[in-house]
């Protein structure tokens, strides 16, 4: 799925846009749900993250606003990308958004996630989404945790069913 015309975000890799690659390049490289949407990764460094999305006809409600989920999907790669910018795989355990302004069709959203705190295996995000002129469309807090390496892996892979 391609975004095109007046609305369309530059053509190419999504994640070449910032040139300082990191863990969280690659894992969004093989994020297939983010890709087809058109989400774009601007940039993820250091425990921050900045990501767009252009809302869709396809991606409006009943209302003809655009349907918190995609909002929420957004909020929720862009606090992916800040808390795998580190490095080791790391996972959401948990998040919660609040909806302030309504997005509509055509609107440019950018997502702007920053590391609270990190301590052991846990952290804090909170992700800013904002409409181009920077009015803010809604807050997203995120829970992370890293991932245990697996018994024998290479690297940094992680246990799939690791939880603790």
């Amino acid at each position: 799925m391609s975004v095109r015309g007046r609305h369309a975000l530059p053509t190419g890799p999504r994640s070449q846009v910032d040139p300082q690659r990191t863990a969280a390049h690659e894992m969004f490289d093989a994020d297939v749900a983010s890709n087809r949407l058109g989400i774009e990764l601007v940039s993820a460094v250091g425990g921050a993250a900045e990501a767009r999305m252009r809302i869709t006809d396809g991606m409006v409600n009943g209302h003809r606003i655009a349907h918190g989920g995609f909002v929420f999907l957004l909020a929720d790669t862009a606090f992916a990308l800040a808390c795998n910018s580190h490095g080791p795989a790391t996972v959401a355990a948990g998040g919660e958004i609040t909806f302030v302004r309504p997005a509509r069709e055509g609107d440019l959203l950018v997502a702007r996630a920053t590391e609270r705190t990190r301590y052991g295996r846990s952290g804090i995000y909170d992700v800013t989404v904002t409409r181009e002129g920077g009015e803010v469309v809604a807050e997203f807090r995120g829970h992370s945790r890293v991932l245990r390496p697996a018994p024998g892996a290479v690297g940094d892979r992680p246990a799939v069913a690791d939880h603790g």
